[in-house]
This record gives C-alpha cells, sequence and structure tokens, in this order.
C-alpha cells in the first residue's frame, strides 16, 4: 500500500518497501562478517516491559520485500529515549535477526513452552448480549468451528492471505506491544493495555469504558454446552454418540469425574503454575481435548472483533511473565502466555479475522514461536515476522482455491535449517550428518583390554537393568508377548521335528522346546539387547546332518562328538569376547545389512508359501473325478504287503497275530496304530482322503495374512476412539489367531494342527539330559572338534552381531544402549550348556527380533490434531522375551490348547513377519521406482541428490548381490556361508 494512502485501503496504515535492487546475499549474509560486541549482547538481554514504538518512527520503517537486504532501523525525531532499550546491531537480513535471538541464554521465564492457540470473536445475537465466541483453535494445524455452531472440523493447513500478513505486520509497528507483563486477570491486563493505549493516542474515558467492557465480555467455548436452551433438532450423530459414550472422564489421579456433578474447583496445572486464585469450572473444560494438549503447555489467545464506538482499530500485543491461569478466557485449564487483541470499528470483521488467523497461525510457527517467547523488544518481533514472510510460499489467486482445505501432512519438515546461520551465496552452513551404517558408537570400541569392551558394556546395561522391567508395565507388552509366543513356537517345535529325522530321535522336538526355553530366558535376563530373539537357524540344522552322516559312517558317538564341537565353539566366542572382536561391526554397512535382512524377508515369505503348497502332497486336490463312480469309492485297512522291521517289531512287541485280525473292520485311528495299511480309490497318502482341507487351509492362510494386516493399521482408520484403535493394532496379531482358531473349529474341517510333545523326557530312552564330551569316542575327537568348531563360530558370530546391528539402529531410538559383547557372551555359554545337555544350539533370529521391535514402538499418545503421531523409540525391556520362553517351557502341559491351532494360520502369521519386516528396507523402495515414471516417484531424499540413473545401478547391484545369495543358499554350500539361513523355520509338518 503506498505511504499516502488512506486507512480505507487497509485496516492500519503501513507502508511499503521502497524500490531496490535485488542484493545477492552471498557478500552479505556470512557469518564471518558479523562482530557482536559485549555491549550489544547486554544490551540485547536487558528488559523493557511496556515497550511501544512512537508514532514517528513509522515513516522510517519499511517492510523488505523478499530476497532484499534488511535495513537499519532508524528512530523518528519524536522518539523518547526512555522508551527503548538500547539500539541493537543492525542485521543484513531477518534471519540472521533471528538466529541472534534465538542463541541468546534462555532465563526461567523466557523458556519457550508448547502453545494452544484460540480465536475469539464478538459475537452479538438479537436480545442477548454481546459474547466472545471461539470461532478456531490451534495446536499444530487449525481447526475451525462449522456453520452449523455444532462440531468442529477436521483439522488443515493454514492457507492465510498475504494481505492479511502484511496488516498483521502493521498491527505490530502501530499497536502496543507489552513484554513481560506482570497481571493476575483479565481485568488487569485490561486495564494496562488501556492505560498505554491513553500514553500513545486519544482515548476518551467513554471509549475507554466500552472498550474495556469489550475485553471483560463473557467467553463462550465450543465444548460448552448451552443450557435454559430446546435441544437442536437437528444434530450431528457422530457428535452425538461421542458426547454419550463419554459421560465421565478422568482426573489427573485417576478419579472419576462427572462434568454435570463437579462443582467449580480450583484445577491444579500440569506445569506448576499457580491458579489458586483462578477457580476453573470442569463443566466448561474440554477434558478430552485437554488429553491432546502436550504437559506444559500454554496458551496464546486471540481477541478480534468490532466495537461500534470505535473510530480507529485498537492494537495489543501482550506477552505475561509469569504466565497466568485466566479462568474463562481458554477453553482448556492451561495458563496464558500471550495475548493479541485488535477492535476495530465496524464494517471490517472479515479482515478483522483474517488478521487474527494470520496472528494465530504465526505463532504455531516453530520459529515465531521461539521468537515471541525471547524477544526483548518490538523489533525482534518485527524480525520474526520477516523472516516468516522469507519463507512463505504464494499461490497463485487463479490457480488455486483458498476454500479448499489441505490435509496435514503426513511428515512435517524440519525447521531446524531456518535456525542456522548462512554462508556465502545464501547457502546454508551444512553439518555432515554421520553416515548410515557407520556404527561407530562407544559400545563398538576397541578397548585394547582384554575383555575391556564386556566390562563396559556391563556398566552401560547395569543402570537400566531395573527399569527394564518397570518399563514392561504396559498393554503393550501383553501383546507383543502373546503375539511373539505364537510366532516363536511353531519354528522350534518344528525345527526339533527335522532334526529328529536327520538325527534318528537323539535331539528332537521336546529336546527343541526346552532348550530354546532355557537359552531364551538366560538370554533375556543377563543379555545387553533383550530386545533380540533367539530362534534355530538353517544352517545349523545342515551342519547337524552333515555332522551325524560323519558319525555315523565312521562309528562316532554323535552326541559325544557334538558337545565337543559346541564347547569349542563356546570356547572360541569368549575368545572373541576377550578380545573385543564385536567392534568388527563397525564395519557393516547399509549395503550389508539391507542384503541380510532382505535375503531373510524373502526366505521367511517364500517358506510359508512352500509349505502352504506342500500340504497338497498330504491332502491332495482329486480332480477329474467320475460322478457315475462314485458308489464305487472306498479306502479300508488291510495288512501291508511288505511290512518294514519296525513293523514287525511293533507286532512281536505285542503278540499281535496279523492272521487274527479283522483289518477291514478296523477304524482309522485302529489301522494306524496296527501299522495297518490304508487301500482303495479313496485313500489318501495318509489314510482316508478328506476333501476340502487344502482349500480350507488356504483361506485360513490367506485370511490370516489379510487380517493382521488390516488390524495392525488400524490405529490410523477413522472409527472408534484412539484407545480403542490402538489396543486393537497392538492385539493385532493375537486377535487375528484367537479368531481364526474359532472359525476353524466351528467350521470343522480337519486342517492339520500344531503338534506339542505331552511328556517331558527325552525322545529317546538311551540318552540322558547330559552328554559326556567323550563318551565312547577315541580321545583325538576332543581336539579334532576344534576344526569344525572353527566353522560353528563364524555362523554364530555372524548371525549373532549382523541381527544385533539391525535392531540396534540409530533409527529405533534405542535410549539405554547396546551390548554387542554380552550378546555374544550369553549366545557363548547357552551353546555350551546346550552341548552337554544334549540340546539344539539358538543364535539370533533376524526377522523375529526385527517384529519384536516393530511390536513396541512408542509414539507419541499426545498429538495435536492432524499431526502424525511421533516415534518416540522401542519400549526397552527384558519382560517379553522372558515370558516368551517361560511359556515355551511350559508348552508342554499346555497341549489340550494349542492342539487346537491350525498350521495354515502360522504359516500366514509367517508370511505376515516376513511382509513387514520388508517396511523400512530402503532397498525395496528402490526397487519399486523401476517401475514408476519419473512424475509418479515418492519424494525420498536421495532423489533429489542423486542422478536416478545412479540410483537404479546401485540398486542392481544391491539386487545382483541378493540372487546370488540366494542361489548360494539353495546349494549345498550354504553351510558355508553363515548369512544364508536355508529353511528357517524347515518343514513344517503336522
Amino acid at each position: 500500500m503506498p505511504a499516502g494512502s488512506t486507512e480505507s485501503d487497509g485496516v492500519l496504515r503501513y507502508q511499503r518497501p521502497d524500490e531496490e535492487a535485488v542484493v545477492d546475499q552471498g557478500g552479505t549474509s556470512t557469518i564471518l562478517n558479523i562482530h557482536y560486541e559485549k555491549e550489544e549482547l547486554e544490551g540485547h538481554r536487558t528488559l523493557y516491559v511496556g515497550v511501544r514504538m512512537p508514532l514517528g518512527r513509522q515513516s522510517h520503517r519499511h517492510h523488505r520485500a523478499h530476497g532484499q537486504k534488511h535495513r537499519r532501523r532508524g528512530r523518528g525525531k519524536g522518539a523518547s529515549q526512555g522508551e527503548e532499550g538500547p539500539e541493537a546491531l543492525a542485521h543484513d537480513t531477518p534471519s540472521q535477526r533471528v538466529q541472534f535471538i534465538l542463541g541468546t541464554e534462555e532465563d526461567e521465564e523466557h523458556v519457550p513452552h508448547e502453545l494452544f492457540t484460540e480465536l475469539d470473536e464478538i459475537c452479538v445475537k438479537e436480545g442477548e448480549d454481546a459474547e466472545w465466541k471461539e470461532t478456531a483453535r490451534w495446536l499444530k494445524f487449525e481447526e475451525d468451528v462449522e456453520d452449523g455452531g455444532e462440531r468442529w472440523s477436521k483439522p488443515y493447513v493454514a492457507t492465510l492471505s498475504l494481505h492479511s500478513l502484511f496488516e498483521l505486520r502493521s498491527c505490530l509497528i502501530n499497536g502496543t506491544v507489552l513484554l513481560d507483563m506482570r497481571a493476575n486477570s483479565i481485568e488487569e491486563i485490561s486495564d494496562l493495555i488501556l492505560d498505554q493505549q491513553e500514553l500513545s493516542s486519544d482515548l476518551n474515558d467513554s471509549i475507554r469504558v466500552k472498550v474495556r467492557e469489550a475485553l471483560l465480555k463473557k467467553h463462550h467455548h465450543q465444548n460448552e454446552k448451552k443450557r435454559n436452551n430446546l435441544i437442536p433438532i437437528v444434530r450431528s450423530f457422530a457428535e452425538a454418540g461421542k458426547k454419550q459414550s463419554d459421560p465421565h472422564s478422568m482426573d489427573k489421579n485417576g478419579q472419576t469425574v462427572s462434568p454435570q456433578s463437579v462443582p467449580a474447583t480450583n484445577l491444579e496445572v500440569k506445569n506448576g503454575v499457580n491458579c489458586e486464585h483462578s477457580p476453573v469450572d470442569l463443566s466448561k473444560v474440554d477434558l478430552h481435548f485437554m488429553k491432546k494438549i502436550p504437559t506444559g503447555a500454554e496458551a496464546s489467545n486471540v481477541l478480534v472483533g468490532e466495537v461500534d464506538s470505535l473510530d480507529h482499530p485498537i492494537v495489543a500485543f501482550v506477552r505475561l511473565s509469569p504466565a497466568v491461569l485466566l479462568s474463562g478466557l481458554t477453553e482448556v485449564p492451561i495458563p496464558t502466555r500471550f495475548l493479541f487483541i485488535l477492535l476495530g470499528p465496524v464494517g471490517k470483521g472479515q479482515q478483522y479475522h483474517e488478521i487474527g488467523r494470520s496472528m494465530a497461525t504465526i505463532m504455531t510457527d516453530e520459529i515465531f514461536h521461539d521468537v515471541a517467547y525471547k524477544a526483548k523488544e518490538r523489533d525482534d518481533l518485527l524480525a520474526g515476522i520477516d523472516e516468516f514472510l522469507d519463507q512463505v510460499t504464494v499461490l497463485p489467486p487463479g490457480e488455486w482455491d483458498p476454500s479448499i482445505r489441505i490435509e496435514p501432512p503426513k511428515n512435517v519438515p524440519s525447521q531446524e535449517k531456518r535456525k542456522m546461520p548462512g554462508v556465502p551465496n545464501g547457502n546454508v552452513c551444512h553439518i555432515d550428518p554421520e553416515p548410515h551404517g557407520g556404527h561407530s558408537g562407544p559400545e563398538l570400541q576397541r578397548t585394547g583390554r582384554l575383555f575391556g569392551g564386556l566390562v563396559l558394556d556391563i556398566k552401560r546395561k547395569a543402570p537400566w537393568y531395573w527399569s527394564d522391567y518397570r518399563d514392561a508395565l504396559s498393554l503393550q507388552c501383553l501383546a507383543s508377548f502373546l503375539f511373539l509366543y505364537c510366532a516363536c513356537m511353531s519354528p522350534v517345535i518344528t525345527f526339533g521335528g527335522l532334526l529328529g529325522e536327520a538325527t534318528e530321535g537323539r535331539i528332537s522336538a521336546i529336546e527343541s522346546l526346552f532348550g530354546a526355553s532355557m537359552t531364551g530366558i538366560a538370554y533375556s535376563l543377563f543379555a545387553g539387547q533383550a530386545l533380540t530373539i533367539l530362534g534355530s537357524t538353517g544352517p545349523v540344522l545342515v551342519f547337524e546332518k552333515i555332522l551325524f552322516k560323519f558319525c555315523k559312517d565312521y562309528a562316532l558317538s554323535y552326541l559325544s562328538l557334538r558337545a565337543c564341537i559346541g564347547l569349542w565353539t563356546a570356547f572360541l566366542c569368549i575368545v572373541l569376547v576377550a578380545t573385543d572382536a564385536s567392534s568388527l561391526v563397525c564395519y557393516i554397512t547399509r549395503f550389508t545389512e539391507e542384503a541380510f535382512a532382505s535375503l531373510i524377508c524373502i526366505i521367511f515369505i517364500y517358506e510359508a508359501i512352500e509349505k502352504l503348497i506342500h500340504l497338497a502332497e498330504t491332502y491332495p486336490i482329486h480332480m477329474h473325478s467320475q460322478l457315475d463312480h462314485l458308489s464305487l469309492y472306498y479306502c479300508r485297512c488291510s495288512l501291508p504287503e511288505n511290512p518294514n522291521n519296525h513293523t514287525l517289531q511293533y507286532w512281536k512287541d505285542h503278540n499281535i497275530v496279523t492272521a487274527e485280525v479283522h483289518w477291514a473292520n478296523l477304524t482309522v485311528s485302529e489301522c494306524q496304530e496296527m501299522h495297518g495299511e490304508f487301500t482303495g480309490s479313496a485313500c489318501g497318502h495318509h489314510g482316508p482322503y478328506t476333501p476340502d482341507v487344502l482349500f480350507w487351509s488356504c483361506i485360513l492362510f490367506f485370511t490370516t495374512f489379510i487380517l493382521s494386516s488390516t488390524l495392525k493399521t488400524f490405529k490410523t482408520s477413522r472409527y472408534f476412539p484412539t484407545r480403542v484403535r490402538s489396543m486393537v493394532s497392538d492385539f493385532a496379531v493375537f486377535l487375528t489367531i484367537f479368531t481364526m482358531v474359532i472359525i476353524d473349529f466351528l467350521i470343522g474341517v480337519p486342517s492339520p494342527k500344531l503338534q506339542v510333545p505331552s511328556v517331558f523326557k527325552p525322545t529317546r530312552d538311551d540318552r540322558g539330559w547330559i552328554i559326556s564330551p567323550i563318551g565312547p569316542n577315541p580321545w583325538w575327537t576332543v581336539i579334532a572338534a576344534v576344526i569344525p568348531a572353527l566353522l560353528c563360530t563364524i555362523l554364530i558370530f555372524m548371525d549373532q552381531q549382523i541381527t544385533a546391528v539391525i535392531i540396534n539402529r540409530k533409527e529405533h531410538k534405542l535410549k539405554k544402549g547396546c551390548g554387542y559383547h554380552l550378546d555374544l557372551l550369553m549366545v557363548a555359554i547357552m551353546l555350551g550348556v546346550c552341548s552337554i545337555m544334549g540340546l539344539p544350539w539358538f543364535v539370533a533370529a533376524t526377522v523375529l527380533s526385527i517384529t519384536h521391535v516393530n511390536s513396541l514402538k512408542l509414539e507419541s499418545e499426545c498429538s495435536a490434531p492432524g499431526e502424525q503421531p511421533k516415534f518416540l523409540g522401542i519400549r526397552e525391556q527384558r519382560v517379553t522375551g522372558l515370558m516368551i520362553f517361560v511359556l515355551m517351557g511350559c508348552s508342554v502341559f499346555m497341549t489340550a490348547i494349542l492342539k487346537f491351532i491350525p498350521m495354515p494360520v502360522l504359516y500366514g502369521v509367517f508370511l505376515y513377519m516376513g511382509v513387514s519386516s520388508l517396511q523400512g528396507i530402503q532397498f525395496f523402495d528402490r526397487l519399486k521406482l523401476f517401475g514408476m515414471p519419473a512424475k509418479h516417484q515418492p519424494d525420498f531424499i536421495y532423489l533429489r541428490h542423486v542422478p536416478l540413473r545412479k540410483v537404479h545401478l546401485f540398486t542392481l547391484i544391491q539386487l545382483t548381490c541378493l540372487v546370488l545369495l540366494w542361489v548360494i543358499k539353495a546349494s549345498p554350500a550354504a553351510i558355508v556361508f553363515p548369512m544364508m539361513e536355508q529353511h528357517y523355520f524347515g518343514d513344517l509338518e503336522v
């Protein structure tokens, strides 16, 4: 607006910047050209209360256009030297001044808090007295009271007109600015504002009285129920249901509070502000919305409206010190820190509304918010607005409809760059981040002392030990425990079954359950990173098969030689702990992590589908049926034509005379018990043909996967309250398993079920729970065992440490530190114990561990409306892992319950675990870019800085390595490559 324009052109007069040439900031923005003197710093920190710039100053104020040099702010001739503090140093740009303001020392009264901003406007209805009515609010995004007045709008990104921002700036130039006002009530605040107005402008007594009356009008908030009025005929069903479903609220002590029954009482504010003289009526407080406000938050009240007796606007910006709880002013009982008041003549209500929206929106800006807390004078606030204007994006009026509400983004960009000083050519100081995968924390520093890393691990983890149990008091931990118990049980049992087949029963399912339980309990109690879940690995199974065949060929005792190898492996792992060999983990890069994690996830997905397909061998599809011959189909029990030695021994031991048995009259169970043979066209591989089993298994499999994925994402849906959605999401997999078990039981199709040993004793009678390392073997086998032990050591070390690296990623925001050396020590000790007891070996299981971490993610409970919950870290504790393996050990006594779990349901859980673990792996995000046109590709940060062809080249190299690993995994050479977890959970059989 030109300097000579009248007030009709705007709410307040302001001056446009002079037409200046754009100056290259490269020569002026460098921080090397700025030197702050001691007097300037002291002067900037000096506190001035009631600062107001004189009117004569207006002609010397120039708003700076985007990209121009920031002028030195001069004084008008009529300026009083006592009203303003020492003149601050003139800075080249507003951003530099803002950086200077934010870099000042904080005192207790100027520490920034989270802000809740409320916009109230004067509302006059026929036959009623005027009152302040809440029309909008901001916690992070804007919410408006809809025209019907019955509900809040969805949160949306505020869109402001540039003109209203310029008018807001003009308001702060010409209005009253009172910083660090000390007042205890709205009456005192009003009087101080009007006193200041009288000093600077003509304000007669009658207008003062009317303005004061307007400021002291009653405030009506959206959540308040109107009394003495009829219920509106038309009401939002959603709002009505919400109010009826939450008739009581909880106070901070957990007591039930009824808004209708609780009288006005004193409410203590969370941040300790004294509210003794500020009673709060809980019936007028929106306690539901109060839960979304962070602890210690303060209020910023924006009051705008029309007063018929005014001939010119009255503007005031007030910062209270300390913050004061003003009863009835804000819809939630939090202390008020800022007030912005704009009262003007009738006829410009919409302009006042837009200026109020601009003020409220700019208070939610992270940078201006901090400037408002630390400002010492008016110029600081203006610098904050100028810096905000520098960052504003303007949309052409012909290309965007301002009435369209913009949905809040999922991720809000960081504003840290705005706080960083500039460098030549207008760039920003760049701080090189630590490259991902450079695991160079103190836990991986080589100490040079024997067991030095282990000692540091123990010292690092010891202070957190008891908190690892207290932090588990959460329903989230219960959900994680129930889910992972089911997920861990099946691999352990089936791995034991496969070992039993490979070792002729010397190590089988019961030994696998016992070993997993004992190892998992010890690891959960004493390991450095208890979030890691131990499991059995494919290479171990391959090694056991090779070792058993070797012992059988050379007439050696398998369990004794295995015990020697296990003890040597445990010793070598302890040597690695003593020499801080885990420090080599720091050389594992993102490339290696992603290759390892991707391969394991793919194996989980592949094996889950493969096991479902293998069910067709046991439960085949009866194809090409001849309907006319259905009456001729039969399946009967008969005498085996060529009985094997095991069958003959069974008949001899039980005195069975086969000629006297009426085989055709036996039932299926009796035929199987007598080792009979099924014959007939209606027989399958293991007895009479049962229709529909394979198809029903496919339904169970895919329904489990889809339902688990759906319930897990239920937290972000629009249905039900937040707490219900969160609980359903946490218990997603357990609810899915429970639901599918019930459905399977009701349908009655004989699907394959989980088989659990029912007796706690060794599988073979010729072995006990303690194995001699020598036994019947020659003495030299003890020394020769060190050779295969070296291979096992590499296997254990790589599996354990790569999984630990993935779990301890910085993205997980773990706060209690790592324990690579302590983890390896516990694995080594338990490996030795399992070897002596003839139990399987267990090491970190990658997918189970990732799933465990994902199930314990912490997100902010107190998020602003429209704001995505912030990821806070992982609930680090030991109880979930401990309970998983305790209950696993008790599974022998739970056979009656576990026998109802269908195996296809567990296959579906494995598929879900594999797919969900792929999320967050950058390799798969880059892999999807091959099928996307450039304009549809996501806005990944690396796509901004790296040419697309190089991204594709890197992905192709990684994909080639992954294919090579898969080929090796499928070959007998897999045992030489510890990363190849062949048949991770084995051929699951029932």
